[in-house]
């Protein structure tokens, strides 16, 4: 696999952990774990950073490297942005669901 194939992956990946990790924090919170739950949003968040930095790098490199070195954005690109964007909506909900079952 080529270096532009593995970066979608790797935002894919960083993505899913962060989504499977905020739903674990909420089964912990309903089983009232709340500190095990906070541990897993503290993982979900680190996951979620991690994709945000590999991102934050293509952006830059764009800027630096100009027209001439433009990483491609294509359909595998397009649906690692969507899977970042669901994890970060997953994580917010996630904590919201966790703060109800704690104020019970």
């Amino acid at each position: 696999m080529n270096d532009e194939a593995t970066i979608p992956f790797t935002l894919i990946l960083h993505a899913g952990n962060s989504h499977s990790l905020s739903m674990e924090a909420v089964r912990l919170a309903k089983q009232k774990e709340f500190e095990q739950a906070s541990a897993k949003f503290d993982e979900a968040q680190e996951e979620l950073n991690n994709a945000h930095k590999v991102q934050t790098d293509i952006l830059f490199s764009d800027q630096k490297n100009g027209d001439n070195n433009k990483y491609p954005i294509d359909l595998l690109m397009v649906h690692a942005q969507d899977h970042i964007t669901m994890a970060t909506v997953c994580l917010d909900l996630c904590r919201e669901i966790c703060d109800l079952y704690q104020s019970k």
